[in-house]
């Protein structure tokens, strides 16, 4: 195991659930945080990219030594609080209830050298002391603390022309709000308009799977039909389990489809009859739903995967 690896399982170590308040060593740090040694022959660059490999696209919270003055307790200012005004770069990532962070910052005086930090904080829970969310999707925003000004613009005439078919409204507002690639919790992932890859791309995958069915058959999906056979099934999410979530299309408002979901085993399927907004926000908070992440844990995220170059191949 080289130095970099060494250093990530440290910080998965760190990141585990219950692992406790986490105390760092360093004089006069406060508690709530562990500063880890990162290798002295590597830069902050390889290793803000192996951090990312791992945790996806982080957020920015200081760039040349400028915070950014939107920096909050719910998006990683934890991981400035042990360096104050030294800070010269800093991402943050979130992981349940920990941020992980890398960066850099000037030596105690303040003048010296810059060196290189890396550190995993508490994490709050973002949707502490929020009022009640007004809808399905202002619940999952509030209980994984994203940035809706990160909010994307697509044309959804042209994506409902190209599927043949309208679409539910909140999970049109889920796919602008939270972007081309990513998973809630790590696991959930969206599939949307103009995804990088194929199979996470809504239409290109719808397309992808019709032909599959209609060549080789639908048993995979029994006792359903594919879309866009008459009220076939339409996949809108994965894991990297294989379960697959599927609306079933069959009623001609969008909006009262159905979700059916199942695992990566025949005769799996599981039914819920609600919005996908709420099937998303009860996934994350309910541990009795039956693809429950909150079973693991208590506090959420989204996993931003950013948009690496488009990749045709199949999974």
């Amino acid at each position: 195991m080289d130095a970099v690896e060494e250093l990530l399982a440290d910080v998965h170590r760190l990141t585990a659930q219950g692992a406790g308040t986490p105390v760092c060593g360093t004089r006069g740090h406060p508690a709530g945080h562990v500063c880890l040694v990162p290798p002295a022959e590597v830069g902050f660059g390889e290793v803000r990219e192996a951090i990312g490999s791992r945790f996806g696209e982080p957020r920015g919270l200081a760039t040349g030594g400028t915070v950014d003055p939107a920096a909050s307790v719910r998006t990683g200012s934890p991981l400035l609080v042990p360096f104050g005004e030294r800070v010269v770069e800093m991402r943050a990532w979130a992981y349940g209830d920990r941020w992980i962070g890398c960066g850099t910052a000037r030596a105690d005086d303040g003048v010296g050298d810059v060196r290189l930090v890396v550190l995993v904080a508490e994490r709050e829970d973002p949707a502490a002391g929020l009022p009640e969310p007004a809808s399905w999707v202002d619940g999952i925003v509030a209980v994984t603390g994203w940035d809706t000004n990160r909010a994307r613009t697509v044309d959804w005439a042209a994506v409902e022309a190209r599927l043949g078919t309208g679409l539910p409204g909140d999970y049109k507002r889920l796919a602008e709000i939270f972007g081309g690639a990513g998973a809630f919790d790590g696991y959930l992932q969206l599939q949307v308009p103009d995804a990088p890859f194929d199979s996470s791309d809504i239409v290109r995958h719808t397309e992808w799977l019709g032909e599959w069915a209609r060549t080789r058959g639908s048993d995979l999906w029994e006792p359903y039909p594919v879309f866009p056979a008459p009220g076939g099934l339409l996949q809108w999410a994965s894991t990297e389990q294989a379960h697959g979530f599927y609306w079933l299309t069959g009623d001609p408002d969008p909006d009262r489809w159905p979700v059916l979901a199942k695992e990566d085993v025949p005769d799996s399927w599981e039914r819920f009859d609600g919005t996908t907004g709420e099937f998303v926000h009860r996934l994350l908070t309910d541990p009795d739903h039956p693809f429950s992440t909150a079973r693991w844990f208590d506090v959420h995220w989204y996993q931003d995967y950013g948009s690496p170059s488009p990749d045709h191949d199949r999974p």
